[in-house]
């Protein structure tokens, strides 16, 4: 079974491959770990191999991982990830570079980006605790997190999310409906507007992919033309962010792939 580390260059191969067939820099696409319903331990093997985004979609399981991987030094924890990793004769992961001297603090930050439906009551809780929201998708949950931003960290960084493919099922404003709640969010001084993020269903034609991911980027092409100043299309997942890359992706969401598959 591939390690995490081996994943990630995996899939870090499969970005850059795609990058160049769509004329773009790799380097402009963010890598976003999925990490909902794994251990913060798989977490710690994936910031190993130079992972440092990461995204969960359930706000007390993740806050639970925030806390937890907040509360010991980012050293210590590597290294019982890598001691446990000898003792069970698995492969322990490989620091990446520049990561032998450092001390405590001076090791990058885990980035947390939440992704999944968000409740009132858990508005809070996000807005503590993440420093990206790819998920809004009502004014009311905009004004709250906005208003639960403490004063002392920096706008939460937000898109707003669109239902492209138009499923009853699927979370997100219908097409058009990103206007007016773009024209709220930016009344809103804790929140910052990055972009659009989308989920849409899976489907087997590539062709049919593309043209839900270029929908996204002609909608976020018309906010930027109202004024707007958003750099951000969050789309692509295990199987399709090669399709979205093509179409602009700058962030594409990664689960299985890097980890695999969940224990639900």
């Amino acid at each position: 079974m591939a390690t995490i580390a081996e994943n990630l260059q995996a899939v870090r191969s499969r970005i850059g491959r795609a990058a160049q067939v769509a004329g773009r820099n790799a380097e402009e696409i963010l890598l976003l770990a999925v990490s909902k319903n794994f251990p913060a331990a798989r977490i710690i093997e994936a910031y190993v191999a130079g992972q440092r985004a990461f995204g969960e979609s359930f706000a007390q399981e993740a806050v639970e991982k925030i806390t937890e991987l907040a509360s010991k030094p980012l050293e210590w924890q590597i290294a019982q990830v890598c001691c446990k990793n000898d003792r069970a004769g698995g492969k322990a992961p490989a620091p990446s570079p520049g990561m032998a001297s450092p001390q405590g603090s001076g090791l990058p930050a885990l980035e947390w980006h939440f992704i999944g439906p968000i409740q009132s009551n858990k508005t809070r809780a996000i807005a503590e605790h993440f420093q990206w929201v790819h998920s809004i998708e009502r004014e009311k949950i905009a004004v709250r997190l906005n208003n639960a931003r403490p004063a002392g960290l920096p706008p939460l960084e937000v898109c707003i999310q669109v239902n492209v493919s138009g499923e009853r099922s699927k979370s997100g404003v219908a097409p058009g409906g990103e206007v007016r709640l773009a024209d709220a969010i930016a009344q809103l001084p804790r929140l910052r507007l990055r972009g659009l993020m989308a989920i849409p269903e899976p489907s087997p034609d590539a062709g049919v992919q593309r043209r839900r991911f270029a929908l996204l980027r002609e909608l976020r092409d018309g906010l930027v033309a109202r004024g707007h100043v958003l750099d951000t299309l969050s789309m692509g997942m295990s199987d399709d962010f090669e399709a979205a890359i093509m179409e602009g992706a700058t962030i594409v969401r990664v689960g299985t792939a890097i980890f695999g598959p969940r224990n639900r």
